[in-house]
């Protein structure tokens, strides 16, 4: 298996910087999420642990051992790819064969079969090994691609988006199915995607990426509940988080134009404490309650069915903000509701930074 170790890695290109000074640490058998939006620098990490670039600076190590100047042979790394790769003529047999039979290995025909047939248990196409690949759904194609990258036993998996080009049910499954292979398999998996939702599902740690530079690495529960700023506030959840102007002073946030003012709870009252002036307040949509005994008014902006619940957009004024209720709760767009927010549960962000009070004071030593 294999620890990765990306120490101040920075790559350009001519008239371009993909990343800057990026560190990361991918721990031996932990499945390990890259998220981030098109043009973070994803497919870039992913190429140059692979081996296909080298970085412009830094250190790129496995096992402790500095492979910079190392073949992708050499590194012993797979690399599934969004596209499926394959060989149409094929049958999904010779596909899986085929990384096996190159000339730097020198299996027997028995250990090739042994290997084959092994994966393709595991992926569930062990049916299909006679047929062409041409012939295949794209979900069939995916667990064949990623099959070609488990007979090879390698010290790690790197995967760019394979699901991207899947329709959303089988999506679902995939998640899932990759999920348990990686457990299954003990393997060390870098799973690149901008799909914050197979993040949060199939991460172990998820490290969020933003126009070259980590911009922060933690568990599914880190990332959502406590982001380190506003980018990742704004970027990670589904809806995300809502963030507004808003004023702190003695312990309460005032926002929303003065409409709501909130004693705050928690970690958050003593991330803030001693602090006067104005922050960018954040609050998930679960933690806005809507009902008769909420402490402001606002209007029904917009309502998105999701079956078991609904996301209400509500208005105050010229602000928008989103709230979660159940699908039993009655209303219509232009509807007056009251609302509150879960005291606990605000989030405080410098407005110049956009760095959350809850991390100014460790980056600051």
């Amino acid at each position: 298996m294999a620890h990765i170790k990306l120490e101040n890695v920075t790559k350009t290109y001519p008239g371009a910087r993909a990343l800057s000074e990026m560190s990361l640490d991918i721990a031996d058998g932990e499945f390990f999420v890259l998220l981030g939006p098109t043009g973070a620098g994803k497919t870039t990490t992913l190429r140059l642990i692979a081996g296909l670039d080298k970085p412009t600076d830094g250190t790129v190590r496995i096992n402790g051992e500095d492979v910079v100047d190392w073949t992708a042979a050499q590194r012993d790394i797979a690399l599934v790819f969004q596209y499926y790769s394959l060989y149409p003529r094929y049958t999904v047999r010779q596909n899986l064969e085929f990384p096996l039979k190159s000339k730097v290995h020198s299996y027997t025909q028995s250990e090739i079969d042994t290997r084959v047939d092994s994966a393709s248990k595991i992926l569930r196409i062990d049916h299909l090994l006679d047929r062409k690949t041409d012939k295949l759904s794209g979900g069939e194609m995916q667990r064949v691609a990623i099959g070609r990258a488990i007979v090879r036993e390698p010290r790690a998996f790197l995967m760019d988006e394979p699901l991207s080009n899947l329709d959303a049910k089988l999506r679902e499954s995939l998640r899932s199915e990759l999920k348990d292979l990686q457990m299954k398999l003990g393997a060390t998996f870098l799973f690149v995607t901008h799909d914050q939702i197979e993040a949060m599902s199939m991460g172990d740690k998820i490290g969020v990426l933003n126009q070259g530079r980590i911009e922060q690495v933690g568990t599914p529960h880190q990332i959502y509940n406590n982001p380190r700023d506003v980018f990742v506030a704004g970027f990670v959840g589904s809806p995300t988080m809502n963030l507004v102007d808003g004023t702190l002073a003695d312990g309460r946030v005032t926002t929303l134009d003065g409409k709501l003012s909130v004693a705050l709870g928690g970690e958050t009252a003593a991330q803030v404490d001693g602090y006067k002036g104005p922050a960018t307040i954040g609050i998930r949509a679960e933690d806005v309650a809507v009902g008769p005994e909420g402490e402001a008014q606002a209007k029904v902006h917009h309502i998105e069915n999701h079956g078991v619940e609904q996301i209400l957009t509500l208005r105050v004024d010229d602000h928008l903000f989103k709230a979660t209720t159940p699908a039993t709760f009655r209303t219509r767009i232009e509807d007056s509701v009251r609302f509150s927010w879960a005291a606990d549960k605000v989030r405080c962000f410098d407005p110049e930074t956009g760095i959350s009070f809850a991390y100014r004071s460790t980056e600051a030593s």
